[in-house]
């Protein structure tokens, strides 16, 4: 099986957004990585030589702020979201559709307005040359970084919401119980 074969079985997005979702996974796999090593070599070296990682809990945080921004719009193209759609039954759908569209530009002018605050700041990091304690790592950089990935989320929020507006009724996400019932009436 050829990697664009295995792509396409294992990734529903089309297009750019499939490689952006694969990339910032990959990102995040190896981030995970990272995490699951220091962890290990921090624990070992504690127990076993009395000598943790001085910079173990720095290390950690930037991986995880990694780690999290990078799965950010995934997730949200996904809609992986937690909804609460309890009053869904009791207002009409273009009252759903409206809030929904409303939901759609608080969510994303937020995250576009809070990505250019934190741009800034970490702009700010950089020409005032602040580094991380230990390993002297400029976080300016790791800010800037959680900035731009806000800034994809925000676009994700629009693009998934206008389609989730524009096509209503198309599955966007699949639980692992739904492609096994379906998998199993194929099979019958």
């Amino acid at each position: 099986m050829s990697f664009s074969a295995w792509l396409s079985t294992h990734y529903e997005e089309k297009g750019l957004v499939k490689w952006l979702a694969f990339f910032l996974e990959v990102i995040a796999a190896i981030t995970l990585l990272i995490l699951m090593l220091l962890t290990c070599t921090d624990v070992l070296g504690r127990y076993l030589f009395d000598n943790s990682l001085d910079a173990a809990s720095e290390l950690t945080e930037i991986c995880i702020a990694v780690l999290v921004f990078a799965e950010m719009p995934i997730i949200t193209w996904r809609g992986g979201h937690v909804v609460v759609d309890i009053l869904d039954r009791f207002i009409g759908d273009k009252v759903i559709k409206a809030l929904g569209l409303l939901s759609i530009f608080v969510m994303s002018s937020s995250l576009y307005y809070v990505a250019h605050r934190i741009f800034f700041i970490g702009e700010r990091s950089i020409r005032r040359g602040e580094e991380s304690e230990y390993l002297a790592i400029p976080m300016g950089h790791v800010v800037q970084y959680i900035a731009i990935m806000s800034w994809i989320t925000a676009g994700s929020v629009i693009t998934y919401g206008i389609y989730i507006l524009l096509f209503p009724n198309t599955p966007t996400q699949h639980s692992d119980t739904d492609s096994s019932v379906s998998n199993s009436k194929e099979a019958k």
